[in-house]
């Protein structure tokens, strides 16, 4: 695990991190077939269930949803509690779709559901999305779950009797009492989908996605999310203009979010810089707390930008999407407030089309190398380095988009926090 720094010969200097990079489906999806004959749904229009709680973790959530919509399918955000607003994990709040009783006469051809604890506690206790997984399951569907929720609910509603199942290792145990346990990123047996953590979020979804639409979908929408192809690989971290990152003890951090923005950037961003005990603070650019993210999950914000304006931060990243970023490049108070940040030599940070919608054409580039989503690239000035998937350059960070996004956010941490702090939140979401 120990951090190489290579002194390459031209004056820049590359850090290449031993954490593993998102793995794709193809190197890591265990399969057994031995229990069903599985068909794969070639029909563009499949109908998914995901259910959310209080305490549910919202990059399992965010991302199943965020790519099983990319690929056309309709999902539905279902809430199991009374109303439809959850507090997910880290302080992430979700505006579900519809309450789970809105769903029981709905035939879905994929439940899939999210971990984190008590988010999965709060599924499995309650009885309308039980009958509904049962359901599913006696009548041949697909059914999945990630991290805490195999064992939590699937588990103890016996829906994994006789398969192979993974989940979170601290409920391997707890799993082996209902299933076969094995420690798969990505384990599929008949037609029970299962997963370990939010690091095997995206490899999970597109399992999902290749079993609903096809391999050929699964391939079309992993493209654009940027997962790396080999998960043996290091991600690479490449650094210029090397310095150390200053910082109160518990950095302040701005995410602004906006109509239009990437839920998962947004999502994993605010998630990682939690865990890692940062004070972040989550902005809406607009009139509304709620805002629509780019694959129509609606979060809410701690603030509106105004009220968040007045206060200072260690660093302000942006999340991309095209209409969040567009959103962003159009707000005064939040161009103000990045000018400010870089004349205050303070950090700031972009990821995916926001380093080219935004921080390009204010200038705040200027004399910089910086990346960005490929379709994006040529609108930097400065192109040489936008093809690795994190560029640091003093006090500036930016990175290409959804697949890069936990290295771009572990990258933040490491900057600020220390390696050391940024390899443990690494191992807890299952990336290592």
């Amino acid at each position: 695990m120990a951090l190489r720094i290579l002194t390459p010969l031209s004056p820049f200097t590359t850090l290449t991190h031993r954490i593993p990079p998102l793995p794709t489906l193809s190197f890591t999806t265990s399969r057994r077939y031995n229990r069903f004959s599985f068909s794969v749904m070639a029909s563009a229009s499949r109908k998914v269930l995901v259910p959310i709680a209080n305490g549910t973790e919202p990059m399992e959530a965010v991302v199943t949803i965020d790519v099983l919509r990319r690929a056309g399918a309709d999902v539905t955000v279902a809430s199991v509690e009374k109303q439809l607003r959850v507090d997910a994990c880290h302080g992430v709040k979700i505006v579900a779709d519809a309450l789970i009783s809105d769903c029981v006469d709905t035939v879905f051809d994929l439940i899939s559901l999210p971990g984190g604890i008590p988010g999965a506690t709060n599924l499995k206790d309650n009885n309308t999305l039980e009958n509904i997984v049962k359901k599913q399951a006696s009548e041949g569907r697909i059914y999945a779950a990630i991290c805490a929720a195999p064992a939590v609910a699937l588990g103890s509603w016996g829906l994994l009797k006789g398969l192979k199942a993974t989940c979170y290792p601290s409920f391997m145990e707890q799993l082996s009492s209902t299933a076969t346990a094995v420690e798969s990123r990505v384990q599929q047996d008949g037609k029970v989908i299962t997963s370990r953590g939010p690091g095997t979020a995206m490899e999970y979804s597109v399992t999902l996605v290749e079993q609903l639409f096809g391999k050929e979908k699964a391939n079309e929408v992993s493209g654009p999310l940027l997962m790396n192809p080999n998960h043996t690989d290091k991600f690479i971290v490449t650094e210029l203009n090397k310095l150390q990152w200053t910082c109160t003890s518990t950095p302040k951090i701005l995410v602004p979010i906006a109509d239009g923005s990437e839920e998962m950037e947004a999502v994993m961003i605010i998630d990682v810089l939690r865990r890692a005990k940062a004070e972040v603070v989550v902005a809406s650019v607009g009139n509304n707390l709620e805002i629509v993210a780019s694959r129509k999950v609606k979060l809410v914000a701690d603030m509106l930008l105004d009220e968040a304006a007045k206060l200072s931060y260690d660093l302000i990243v942006l999340p991309g999407g095209l209409g969040g970023a567009q959103a962003f490049a159009n707000s005064e108070t939040l161009i103000n407030l990045l000018k400010k940040q870089r004349e205050s030599d303070k950090y700031y940070g972009a990821i995916c089309a926001s380093p080219a919608l935004v921080l390009e054409p204010h200038g705040l580039l200027k004399g910089k190398k910086a990346t960005a989503f490929p379709a994006m690239c040529d609108k930097l000035s400065d192109k040489s380095e936008a093809e690795n998937r994190v560029v640091v350059d003093g006090k500036l960070i930016t990175s290409r988009g959804p697949g890069t996004s936990l290295e771009f956010s572990l990258a933040i941490v490491e900057k600020l926090l220390g390696r050391e702090k940024a390899l443990e939140i690494a191992k807890a979401m299952l990336i290592v």
